[in-house]
């Protein structure tokens, strides 16, 4: 696709024509015989009644007026709607109750309507709306609520219909249409995936109803609806797909951690135990310890500490095992210490735009050295680069439609297990003379496409050729192992700043910390990581030349944030 594609008119209705396409190519095996009929006689539709139509379900909810619907590429608004009256589809006669009708007029197209019972110019809509609500319980339609207005009201009859066909080009309900306009612009670049019936995340009829119900109870929890019949109704969702499980105990999670918001100790319990989300049985210790169920908590600390899910999860037993202990009148273990990593003691002086990152690279780059502000973002990319083709393999669930950035599962704690066989493909070329040539020639072949870890304005090719220069691949394989035991967590907390020494094929890099910052939790996991595994890393604690303090004072500057990588 690229930026000619909106010089039609129509971009959008192509846009919708493709996507039937592909779901009738795709998923005709699932489709009832509602959705099949919609999808043939949507094509032999006049051009404006089609495109009507999908303006219609690209906007939000399902009520219309007609003058609100004037495009210049579909003509009349009465005209092109006749075909979807004599279909169903769209209804001109149904009835709207007050709320729709406030919603629908303006306040002086309603004193027109109600002027029995006009208010005060003062009075506000939702004041007034309060006033008639219970003189007018009964729906009808707008002809008989406002005779002499010169309009008309189109209901959206198949919304449902069309959600159920976005779910399953999306593989969610959260995406909306209009996200086909940034492709079309040619904004976003995405891989080519081989799809093929085996990847489909979506297998059965009753994975697209699991979804509805997901989704149903996502939305629930937003409008934070009561909390224990939501949970009850979320525990009673069955399902076979993995991939629809790992969603249902995303699902279960949330629902669990407002339950503790709501200090709902048993039905946080209750949720988290049938959660096999990560982690939920870190939240279940802490449940149990805020429940004073001390024996509890420790036998499943126990149970943790023989098996642990992730390092963040060894963190966080290390933490509560020691309160436990006392709790249950044991001698408490001493926790192991750190392992020592270099510290730099620095003082320079500050510089208005500048983040403290940005201002001690200037620093070392006075003296001569060759330093990136990288952050997150180069050992990202290199770990995208080398296993791309793992990474976009096409697994059941990982892609549903040709706009993914990344697999759909990427934060799924399956995801390297499901892949294991590919990753350690693309490992193994570490072991080997192979890994640069590879690492170049995705750079080269892959360059623009939108990747979930590949950060291309970072990863110029002068980066990339002093980090193939200067890191070692046993330190890469590290790196990149770590990152697979759990995309999420780790993907983070890397050092802001890495210093090459290219005549010596060497590095080091640096966390850097302003006056009064302190290291975080995921930055601690990778800096003892990073010390276990002998790899240069240094944490350097900045303050500023008190001569520039004052004008920092003055200006209300303190130490900027860096940037969201």
């Amino acid at each position: 696709m690229n930026s000619s594609a909106l010089d039609n008119p129509l971009y959008y209705l192509v846009n919708f024509q493709q996507v039937l396409a592909w779901i009738a190519q795709r998923y005709d095996d699932l489709l009832d015989e509602q959705e099949r009929h919609f999808i043939s006689t949507f094509s032999s539709l006049p051009t404006n009644a089609q495109g009507l139509l999908v303006r219609m379900v690209m906007r939000k909810g399902t009520l219309f007026r007609v003058s609100k619907l004037s495009y210049a590429e579909l003509g009349d608004p009465r005209q092109a709607v006749q075909p979807l009256l004599a279909l169903g589809w769209v209804d001109d006669q149904a009835p709207l109750d007050l709320a729709a009708l406030f919603s629908l007029l303006r306040k002086d197209e309603l004193a027109q309507c109600f002027k029995a019972h006009a208010g005060k110019g003062s009075e506000r809509k939702a004041q007034w709306f309060e006033r008639l609500l219970a003189l007018y319980p009964q729906a009808q339609p707008l002809a008989h609520w406002h005779p002499q207005l010169d309009d008309a009201v189109l209901s959206l009859s198949i919304m449902d219909l069309c959600d159920r066909l976005r779910l399953l080009y999306f593989g969610n309900l959260h995406q909306e249409w209009s996200q086909f306009v940034l492709a079309d612009l040619g904004i976003y670049r995405f891989e080519t995936v081989d799809f093929s019936a085996d990847s489909r995340g979506i297998t059965a009829r009753a994975d697209i109803e699991v979804c509805q119900q997901l989704h149903a109870c996502r939305q629930a929890l937003e409008l934070q609806a009561e909390l224990a019949p939501l949970a009850d109704q979320a525990l009673a969702i069955d399902t076979a797909n993995e991939w629809l499980r790992m969603r249902r105990g995303k699902v279960l999670f949330l629902i669990g951690q407002q339950a503790e918001r709501l200090q709902d100790w048993p039905l946080a319990l209750r949720v988290y135990s049938d959660c096999g989300y990560p982690g939920a049985r870190s939240r279940r210790i802490r449940v149990l310890e805020r429940s004073a169920d001390y024996a509890q908590a420790m036998a499943l600390l126990e149970q943790a500490r023989e098996n642990p899910e992730s390092d963040a999860e060894v963190q966080h037993l290390q933490r509560v095992l020691p309160r436990l202990q006392r709790k249950l009148g044991l001698t408490a273990e001493r926790r192991a210490a750190a392992r020592a990593v270099k510290r730099i003691d620095l003082t320079v002086p500050l510089q208005a735009g500048l983040s403290v990152e940005q201002r001690v690279s200037l620093h070392l780059a006075e003296e001569g050295a060759q330093v990136h502000y990288v952050e997150n973002t180069l050992i990202n990319s290199l770990f995208g680069l080398l296993c791309w083709p793992a990474i976009f393999a096409p697994l059941p669930g990982a892609f549903f439609h040709p706009f993914h950035s990344g697999p759909a599962d990427l934060h799924s704690p399956d995801f390297y297990t499901r892949r294991a066989g590919l990753f350690d493909q693309c490992l193994a070329s570490l072991e080997s003379d192979d890994w640069k040539a590879l690492i170049r020639e995705h750079y080269r072949s892959k360059y623009g496409l939108q990747s979930p870890f590949v950060f291309w304005n970072v990863l110029s090719p002068t980066l990339l050729d002093v980090a193939l220069q200067c890191l070692p691949p046993t330190h890469l394989r590290h790196w990149f192992v770590r990152l697979l035991q759990n995309i999420k967590a780790n993907r983070t907390g890397m050092p802001d700043l890495i210093q090459f020494y290219p005549e010596q094929g060497r590095y080091r890099m640096i966390e850097v910390k302003g006056p009064g910052d302190r290291l975080q939790d995921n930055q601690l996991r990778w800096l003892d990581f990073c010390a276990r595994h002998e790899m240069p890393v240094e944490v350097c604690y900045v303050q500023w030349e008190q001569s520039g303090r004052g004008n920092a004072d003055r200006l209300g500057i303190g130490t900027p944030p860096a940037p969201d990588q």
